[in-house]
């Protein structure tokens, strides 16, 4: 009998390690260690990767448009365009195709390690976006990342790239001209709130690496950028309280104003013992002198620092660069992982007749007159945006194996 006591309780402490998560610090996430981020079992985290852009946020560009730019002008023309109930379907395949658990297999394959999600907060709302007014599938989608991810042993990065009010002021943000979250309580109360929606859901979800609040607050353009940077701490200090009232295990990471490359304004990194930083950087010099004042706020602040967005350059470039950000132990996902053409891990196809959607795109619609005036095959046009998203889908796509390469990761 004793030995069955005996046996029955080394059974039970079997049990009880084998659910244990097999992590340093015990908790079965990433966590932050000094400048270095660390996985579960303890080894050092450099994050190299990709940004799923244009499928959550679109923006202009990725499909060939200049003026028609942001996520709310790219729906009002495709309404113009083909109307309001095809403009509907047509979001609803795009999110269905555009990105899959084909895509983030193909990463994976690439050697990298971790994905950043941009995503618009309407899809937490009731509010008009890609073809919806209710019902919006932003957990959704969200979900099936997490699940795809998990499934290639991948991290996933949360990134809040249009944020209530506008945060940025350009296309980027979906804004209308200006950063008004750091000016309206009611945007800054939706934002704060939206955040602490999502921490509560996935508040025990290790696949997650952390939440980016907002991205490349307030740009340059504005005579009264430096009373907008001064307001920017304290609204990440509110989302990170607010995070926390759910969420004590993800990291928050929190981008510099002016494009993420100001970090001046912040004055206090000591209010949460999860918080990292992140910059973004295009163009310019590829050595360590382009990014020194980033290296040294890292420095100071004695915390983790991450290259959230990186990229359309020269493979030679590019790779001079992913050198630097090595050499300065600075981890990176480079925009973006998939658009119409190159300077991309996946280019798309340009469709036949899109020509046809450029050019109404980039004319006048400034008017009900102007609108009549565009000469335009709508069922053409239709048919150009379903191949556009028939194009999309991974196995229609081109891989950009130089840039692939160039970007320090793999391809047969």
């Amino acid at each position: 009998m004793k030995n069955v006591i005996i046996s029955f309780i080394l059974f039970l402490v079997g049990v009880a390690a084998h659910s244990l998560p097999a992590a340093a610090g015990g908790d079965g996430f990433v966590r932050i260690q000094g400048k270095e981020l660390v996985t579960p079992d303890g080894e050092r985290l450099f994050i190299r990767g990709t940004n799923l852009g244009n499928w959550l946020n679109p923006e202009g560009y990725m499909f060939g448009f200049s003026k028609t730019n942001s996520p709310r002008m790219i729906h009002e023309m495709f309404c113009q365009l083909v109307g309001e109930d095809a403009t509907a379907d047509f979001w609803e395949d795009f999110k269905d195709n555009y990105i899959t658990r084909a895509d983030i297999d193909f990463i994976a394959s690439t050697g990298a390690n971790t994905i950043r999600l941009p995503f618009h907060y309407k899809l937490f709302t009731d509010e008009d976006y890609m073809g919806r007014a209710s019902a919006h599938d932003g957990f959704e989608r969200i979900d099936s990342v997490v699940e795809w991810c998990r499934a290639n042993r991948l991290y996933l990065i949360l990134d809040m790239h249009d944020a209530p009010g506008g945060q940025t002021g350009d296309n980027i943000d979906d804004s209308y001209g200006y950063p008004w979250l750091f000016e309206s309580e009611r945007a800054q109360r939706k934002f704060r709130d939206i955040w602490g929606r999502l921490a509560a859901r996935y508040a025990d979800e290790p696949v997650i690496l952390g939440y980016e609040l907002i991205n490349e607050p307030i740009a340059h353009y504005f005579d009264n950028k430096e009373d907008l940077n001064a307001r920017l701490e304290a609204v990440h200090k509110m989302a990170v309280a607010e995070i926390r009232r759910h969420d004590s295990n993800h990291i928050i990471l929190l981008g510099g104003s002016q494009w993420n490359g100001n970090f001046e304004p912040f004055s206090d990194w000591t209010y949460d013992d999860r918080i990292m930083y992140t910059c973004h950087r295009y163009g310019g010099d590829p050595t360590p002198e382009a990014i020194g004042a980033i290296i040294a706020f890292r420095d100071k602040t004695g915390l983790p620092m991450y290259m959230g967005e990186i990229g359309h350059n020269t493979d030679e470039w590019q790779a001079a660069f992913v050198r630097t950000l090595e050499d300065n132990n600075i981890g990176y996902t480079f925009w973006p992982y998939k658009k119409l053409g190159d300077s991309c891990m996946n280019g798309i196809t340009r469709p036949e007749g899109w020509d046809a959607v450029v050019e109404f795109a980039e004319g006048k619609r400034g008017s009900y007159a102007e609108l009549r005036d565009l000469t335009v095959d709508r069922k053409a046009a239709l048919a150009a945006m379903r191949e556009f998203i028939r194009n999309s889908r991974h196995e229609n796509c081109n891989p950009q194996k130089s840039y692939i390469r160039s970007i320090g990761l793999s391809c047969d």
